[in-house]
């Protein structure tokens, strides 16, 4: 009986249990529509302290709602996640917890974007980016921003930089020679700007170019209606997209949207008598902009933030933290202006962040902020993961960022273009294709990409050093150094990993930071061949002197050699005649030298066999016309004449032909240059006390592919009778010497 009993007890239980729990479900949910909800404290608002308990967990578990991305469900109408390379980030596109209540409301009832629909960015939309950039330092740290922004995007994209003179020509060479499918770059003159803010006293870092994102309304074009503004030293982790859709979550009068300040800089109690710029609650950085342009030009926001800055440096006397401290001054006084943003949207790594209290793992990263003079060397517990995330895209290959975007099509660009054409008409079944294809390839290329900073004598003679080296010779630029004092114009041929570390190799040498008359032109890495000649030209375009002495990187002049030439400049006449300076070069076989201090050093050591004239072993007609037994004796210049294979090293004036391009690796890319200078009927002539020494090194992949491929030889011999022809056809009847004579190489 009492099994009965106990039986019947649990049928009726259980009976009860299937009819009411569903009735208090439905119950719970349905006055939960009517609650009240408070909106959660700011994650990084001190008075969160004062949660205990229950209340304490719950406010914890309201805060990762809200930075949380919501759950995916298959078949979504939004974009994909996207799977990082390297270190693995997966993130999401749908937006969350935008600081208005009603999407907080939305996002802690569970109301997701797979019950509301979310609103999304057209497949072909343009995205417009802006950006203030100024000087040779934030022009590289923007190409890991825009590296970033390129990874992720799947939109068509518009970037406006305002830049100085110096950023506006890095940067201009850059993207022209990047070619990456629907991206446009517009450029804005930021010494025009500059007398828009120069009444504003900064002790900011970044000088009077951090405040120049107040005036954008009044820069940027009028038909412009909203834009994402950056600083340079942001990261992307995800698709910027997934940002430009927040504009139309604004409501009212919100017209800037904006990420919580993640220190306490404007609770002002950082250090003792901390006197920040007033601001609401915790303030907002400005790293990452919303602008609705078109409303901020109907509020007359120019008026607006004069007005305030005004009156704030009455008290203040100057910003501390340049436009971010105006932009804060504004919004204490017009709260209704910010649509506040999650503040996964700008992770900021300040000395003082408390950014840790944003994020509780790794997919809700979508923005990180180096906002610290001290950058990657800040202190944060998860600084090296943030690290690794920044090197990823500071390493990337950008050749790999050119691609089309998917069924996007971008608008027809002419270089482009032309480009596909000349290529599509090569035989791709021609021995020699490859060879071909190498000149007509664009090379990414970063101009300066180190601080220069050097004005060219007054009086008509100065003189740059021209030479090209890759990552295998980076050990001759201290020596060069040395011996050369003048300017010197180098193309880096490097990989963007490489360039990092030719960064920390220059940044490390006391000799090459000493010296900021040198400019270095990374062109990055693309194809199978050494464009030797490419690289000869972009460092030749870069020289700012009347006169460029055409070197090798291999090669070390004569201590002297600079003032030398300077002074040959005015001897020779070189303003008013066309002359090809030549410099006599020699070699030694040992690592260690003595260098020759003069003229006579050096021949006491051809005697002793320490030195030998260039190449007399393996290629003497490169040299012979030098004449170096006349050269033993000359006290004065002396006229050569041109030979088949003469290849000196000369000094010309900066406006002498460029090298041709069909030459790549090794083997007649300056001989035909020299030729060409004869047929523009330049002199040859040597100096009597000029000279330069190759020093030994491993042979070049290039020079062994030379030696031992039989194809590439006859690729090289076939190009060579090429630009004969050429030679014949552009210069006509005195370029036929060049046909008849033997040029066996």
């Amino acid at each position: 009986m009492l099994g009965m009993c106990r039986g019947r007890r649990k049928f009726v239980a259980a009976s009860l249990a299937l009819i009411f729990i569903p009735a208090l479900t439905w119950l719970y949910l349905s006055s939960a529509n009517f609650t009240v909800k408070h909106l959660p404290l700011s994650p990084l608002d001190p008075q969160s302290s004062v949660l205990i308990g229950a209340a304490a967990e719950h406010q914890d578990l309201e805060l990762r709602r809200e930075i949380s991305p919501p759950p995916r469900v298959p078949n979504h109408s939004s974009h994909h996640s996207n799977s990082r390379q390297g270190n693995q980030l997966h993130t999401h596109s749908t937006e969350e917890g935008t600081g208005d209540s009603e999407a907080k409301k939305g996002a802690a009832s569970g109301n997701s974007s797979d019950c509301v629909p979310q609103p999304v960015v057209n497949k072909c939309e343009t995205i417009h980016i802006a950006i203030v950039c100024a000087g040779y330092n934030a022009s590289r740290d923007v190409v890991t921003l825009v590296k970033s922004v390129l990874f992720h995007r799947r939109n068509p994209l518009h970037f406006h930089f305002i830049t100085d003179s110096i950023a506006r020509k890095i940067l201009a060479d850059l993207f022209h020679t990047w070619m990456v499918p629907a991206v446009h770059v517009n450029f804005y003159d930021a010494d025009e700007l500059k007398s828009e803010v120069s009444w504003i006293p900064n002790k900011h870092y970044s000088g009077i170019y951090g405040l120049m994102k107040l005036v954008l309304t009044k820069t940027l074009p009028s038909d412009l209606q909203k834009v994402i503004v950056l600083d340079t030293d942001i990261t992307f982790a995800t698709d910027i997209a997934e940002l430009w859709v927040v504009f139309h979550k604004f409501k009212g009068q919100q017209v800037l949207g904006l990420v919580e300040n993640q220190s306490d800089w404007y609770l002002g109690n950082l250090w003792k008598n901390h006197r920040p710029w007033p601001a609401l609650g915790r303030g907002f950085n400005t790293g990452v902009i919303l602008l609705l342009l078109d409303r901020l030009r109907k509020l007359k926001w120019e008026q607006m933030w004069r007005l305030t800055a005004e009156r704030e440096l009455m008290s203040m006397l100057s910003t501390s933290l340049a436009d971010q401290d105006i932009f804060n001054a504004v919004i204490k006084q017009n709260p209704f202006l910010v649509h506040q943003l999650p503040c996964f949207w700008n992770v900021q790594l300040s000395d003082h962040t408390r950014s840790e209290k944003c994020y509780k793992d790794v997919s809700d990263l979508k923005v990180i902020h180096w906002n610290s003079p001290k950058k990657l060397r800040v202190k944060n517990k998860h600084v090296e993961f943030f690290r690794n995330l920044y090197l990823t895209f500071l390493e990337y290959d950008g050749n790999l960022l050119r691609r089309e975007l998917f069924g996007c099509p971008s608008e027809t660009d002419r270089n482009s273009e032309n480009l596909q054409k000349t290529l599509s008409e090569l035989d791709e079944d021609d021995p020699c294709y490859e060879f071909r294809r190498e000149r007509f390839t664009v090379h990414r290329t970063h101009v300066y990409f180190l601080h220069y900073e050097y004005e060219p004598a007054l009086d008509n003679t100065d003189v740059t050093l021209v030479a090209q080296l890759s990552m295998d010779r980076l050990q001759m630029l201290e020596a060069i150094c040395k011996h050369w004092e003048g300017p010197i114009s180098l193309a880096l041929y490097l990989s963007d990993a490489e360039a990092q570390q030719f960064l920390r190799y220059a940044q490390g040498s006391e000799v090459l930071m000493s010296r900021s008359n040198v400019g270095y032109h990374i062109v990055y890495k693309e194809g199978q061949f050494y464009p030797v000649n490419l690289l000869r030209n972009v460092a030749m375009g870069q020289a700012n002197t009347p006169y460029m002495f055409l070197s090798d990187i291999d090669f070390l002049p004569m201590y002297g050699l600079y003032e030398y030439l300077r002074k040959s400049v005015v001897q020779l006449d070189m303003g008013n005649t066309k002359k090809a300076l030549v410099i006599p070069a020699f070699e030694t076989l040992r690592y260690r030298l003595s260098f020759p201090k003069s003229k006579a050093e050096l021949l006491s050591q051809l005697d002793m066999g320490t030195l030998f004239t260039f190449r007399y072993h393996v290629w003497t007609k490169g040299h012979a016309p030098t004449d170096f037994a006349k050269w033993r004796t000359a006290t004065t210049p002396y006229r050569v004449q041109w030979e088949a294979d003469f290849e000196p090293y000369v000094m010309v004036r900066r406006e002498s032909p460029e090298y041709d391009r069909r030459f790549v690796g090794f083997g007649w890319n300056k001989v035909a240059h020299i030729m060409e200078l004869d047929a523009q009927e330049y002199e040859f002539v040597v100096l009597p006390n000029a000279y330069m020494i190759h020093m030994p090194h491993a042979p070049s992949f290039d020079i062994t592919k030379f030696r031992s491929n039989k194809q590439y030889r006859a690729c090289l011999k076939t190009l060579k009778e090429e630009f004969q022809q050429n030679m014949s056809r552009r210069y006509g009847f005195a370029a036929l010497k060049y046909m008849t004579v033997d040029n066996n190489s």
